[in-house]
């Protein structure tokens, strides 16, 4: 069994514990949940940076990242350094991280925040919503078609947008559909966790105008940026680059004023 089966696994068995706990009227009881979500496709489109900084304490492949700074200092520093939004790790088990981390960005920021989770069941959408996210991340690689079609809908349905994220050709074209409003391609192989920016270069033809591209992970260099741009991505993930530094936002920063210089 792959690192991904095995979260997958684990986290159907966590959704179904949540859902004992915490029925979906309780969320839906939340301040949050009637909250006006903020595009990110939008604020993509209009960036000359396309900047999305993410919170990772630590990943499958990389044990610790950076366990020891305050969230909020984290968002809040995004959100001064004018990155476009911001991708929350919601996972705990793998990577450290919870839905408070969620709440506590959207008490301190503005910007869009994506809940950066693997996303198995339209339940997860709920917590999302409730807990300030204005986008939700879904992973073709272990979503069949129809999985896709349904928790899409049903995020917009909630006012969140949909970043769909793919690895290869064959889910690319399974996945693509209306319901989606961004297209992310990761550079990381989720099952052997090598990264290769050739990902992002080879898909790039297949994806229709419609959709934001987006390029995710690997993502150290402003030259890196600056050829994808050339390939039509708008937005870029970046994560590790900036939270293995003392300061985040501080990082995102300086990448961002090397990148519009």
């Amino acid at each position: 069994m792959s690192i991904l089966d095995r979260i997958v696994a684990d986290k159907k068995i966590e959704v179904a514990q949540r859902k004992t706990l915490f029925p979906t009227s309780y969320w839906e009881a939340s301040p949050l949940f009637d909250r006006k979500a903020n595009s990110l496709s939008e604020r993509l489109r209009n960036s000359t940076s396309g900047i999305i900084a993410e919170h990772k304490r630590r990943s499958p492949s990389k044990q610790n990242i950076n366990s020891s700074l305050s969230l909020s200092t984290v968002a809040q520093g995004y959100e001064a350094a004018g990155v476009c939004g911001m991708s929350v790790l919601t996972d705990g088990k793998y990577f450290g991280g919870s839905l408070d981390d969620l709440n506590l960005a959207r008490a301190v920021t503005e910007f869009p925040l994506l809940r950066k989770e693997f996303i198995v069941d339209e339940y997860q959408l709920i917590e999302a919503k409730a807990h300030g996210a204005d986008l939700i991340l879904l992973i073709a690689a272990v979503l069949s078609r129809a999985e896709i079609q349904q928790l899409s809908t049903a995020a917009q349905q909630l006012d969140l947008e949909v970043l769909l994220e793919v690895h290869n050709q064959e889910e690319l074209e399974k996945s693509l559909m209306p319901t989606l409003d961004l297209l992310g391609v990761n550079n990381r192989n989720l099952k052997t966790f090598e990264v290769s920016l050739d990902i992002s270069r080879s898909l790039a033809p297949l994806i229709p105008d419609e959709f934001v591209k987006v390029s995710e992970s690997g993502i150290s260099e402003v030259a890196a940026i600056q050829e994808l741009q050339a390939y039509g991505y708008q937005g870029f993930l970046v994560g590790e680059n900036f939270m293995k530094t003392e300061d985040p936002g501080a990082a995102a920063r300086k990448f961002i004023n090397q990148l519009e210089k």
